[in-house]
């Protein structure tokens, strides 16, 4: 996938577990799990402004894009 999740890396930094990020935006934890090992298809905009809002963060400290060879 070209398209790679920092969000562990981004948890990390702030202290915070997955369990309290997706209590803090209202989803479950197994929908971040999937977020977070790249398993899912799509992010919607609200999910990603709610991660960004709760761990101060810009979406590209998120997401990042590798060129694939």
């Amino acid at each position: 996938m070209s398209i790679v999740i920092n969000l562990d890396v981004v948890l990390a930094k702030r202290g915070m577990k997955s369990n309290e990020l997706a209590q803090q935006i209202g989803i479950t934890t197994a929908n971040l799990s999937i977020l977070k090992t790249g398993k899912a298809k799509a992010i919607r905009f609200s999910t990603l402004e709610a991660i960004c809002d709760v761990l101060d963060c810009q979406p590209g400290d998120i997401l990042e894009y590798l060129k694939a060879e």
